[in-house]
């Protein structure tokens, strides 16, 4: 499969992410048929950020902490999304981290 086909087919699954919600690279790559592809996630979502209908903010590490805050522009601008989407966020760190996390379906591929 192509990087690009890849990409695309995370931006899928990332488009799928409810407001106020959010979910992992691992999550993402899992449901892909792809658990070792959480990487390849990270590196989809920063090359999503100029594409305005890929929420790439709703995509965490697997512990909750914004590890993709600096590809985006500003100083917090990753946080400032997801707290107007009503999600807390301390020290990097999503609160309550199993309460809004959104587990995509596992597809077969």
């Amino acid at each position: 499969m192509s990087e690009d086909n890849f990409f695309e087919r995370v931006y899928v699954i990332a488009r799928k992410i409810p407001y106020g919600r959010v979910t992992s690279y691992g999550a993402i790559a899992k449901a892909l048929g792809a658990a070792r592809s959480a990487r390849m996630v990270g590196w989809a979502m920063n090359a999503s950020h100029d594409m305005e209908d890929v929420p790439a903010h709703r995509v965490v590490n697997r512990k909750g902490l914004l590890t993709g805050k600096f590809h985006f522009d500003g100083t917090n601008l990753m946080q400032q999304l997801l707290e107007s989407e009503g999600i807390e966020v301390i020290d990097n760190q999503i609160v309550d981290f199993e309460k809004h996390f959104w587990q995509p379906e596992v597809r077969e591929c």
